[in-house]
């Protein structure tokens, strides 16, 4: 297993939801400290690595998010299974018999999301997709007082279980949280590639917290770095599975990296994305776009920090996300780095006053 490879694989297989990504954000930490000269964090759990090309260059942000979708207790049953709240947008249809992971105070607990069976549902019902609220956690206890011994109470947090794997000979990632390790990843990986490489700015890379729950984490870290560009570094939607025919939008998996050009948060900034369109097409990387009416990302609170941040969202067309499995392309990765180190080369003072009409 190649390098980028065996850092998704670790990424994706680590847990952490909202408000839970401490496991995430230590792993972060160990890819990104021998890549930087200081690391910055703030009061939630986020963190970016620094690495200066030229002193009093433009601040360059690049940042993924450390959370993943999940689950969190709220009660149990005097029978012993768990009511539970989402952590992140779930479909019920995606959730029903699937495996997760119950972390309490007393360590992991398998659970499985309970469903009737269908011999006893009734007509209405199987026309009719299960509420979350509707559904349970078996986790094998025998009432309420077992389940509180096995170490479980409300509040503890709860995640799919989903080992890393491969298809197509290594070219296509599958897993959780491609949503958005893949991010995560990103952000290392270009830093990497900018190790020995001369660049007119200071770069900040890493990840926030609390994404998934209304982007949560990125005012604090614009904030703790005022960046002058930013990159949310993020996954986006596959149009190539069957059922999406009718979907404007084009967007495969391993056809090239993906540019957001509008979501419910952000418009992004022209001259941004402009570069980096003319700068893939320099470069022959094929460019991806995807317009969405409902979501957002991190740069919703990028752009908007200060003054104004020029930002835009650079990631990959990805299948299945918000649920245990996804995939998504290698190929769709690594070219979204050399095209990310590409433009930051060229992102020098000169080019941001112009991007801004200075």
């Amino acid at each position: 297993m190649d390098e980028m490879t065996l850092r998704m694989k670790t990424l994706t297989e680590v847990d952490g939801v909202p408000g839970h990504e401490g496991a995430v954000h230590n792993k972060m930490q160990q890819y990104l400290t021998p890549l930087s000269e200081e690391l910055l964090k703030d009061r939630l759990g986020s963190l970016v690595g620094k690495k200066t090309g030229q002193e009093q260059g433009p601040k360059v942000l690049l940042a993924g998010h450390l959370d993943e979708i999940g689950f969190m207790v709220t009660q149990i049953t005097p029978k012993g299974f768990l009511r539970f709240i989402q952590l992140g947008g779930w479909w019920p249809h995606n959730v029903l018999s699937q495996r997760v992971t119950v972390k309490t105070r007393k360590g992991d607990l398998l659970g499985i999301i309970g469903s009737k069976a269908p011999h006893v549902l009734e007509p209405a019902e199987r026309e009719k997709v299960m509420k979350l609220k509707d559904m349970y956690i078996d986790i094998g206890a025998k009432d309420e007082a077992d389940a509180k011994a096995m170490g479980v109470r409300p509040g503890d947090w709860i995640v799919p279980v989903s080992e890393f794997t491969t298809m197509r000979e290594g070219e296509l990632w599958v897993g959780k949280a491609l949503d958005n390790r893949a991010g995560c990843a990103l952000a290392v990986e270009v830093l990497k590639r900018l190790q020995d490489e001369e660049h007119p700015n200071i770069v900040y890379a890493g990840a926030t917290v609390q994404e998934e729950v209304g982007c949560r984490g990125a005012g604090p870290v614009a904030k703790l770095v005022e960046p002058d560009i930013a990159f949310a570094l993020d996954v986006g939607i596959a149009y190539d599975t069957p059922g999406s025919e009718s979907q404007h939008m084009t967007c495969n998996v391993g056809d090239g990296p993906l540019v957001l050009l509008f979501d419910a948060t952000m418009i992004p900034h022209t001259g941004l994305r402009d570069l980096v369109m003319d700068t893939a097409e320099e470069m022959g990387i094929n460019v991806q776009v995807d317009a969405l009416a409902g979501g957002g990302t991190d740069a919703d609170k990028f752009h908007t920090n200060g003054i104004g941040c020029p930002s835009l969202v650079v990631g990959f067309a990805t299948r299945y996300i918000h649920s245990h499995n996804s995939i998504m392309a290698k190929a769709d990765f690594d070219q979204a780095a050399t095209l990310l180190t590409a433009v930051i080369k060229k992102l020098n003072w000169d080019k941001v006053n112009e991007l801004i009409g200075r």
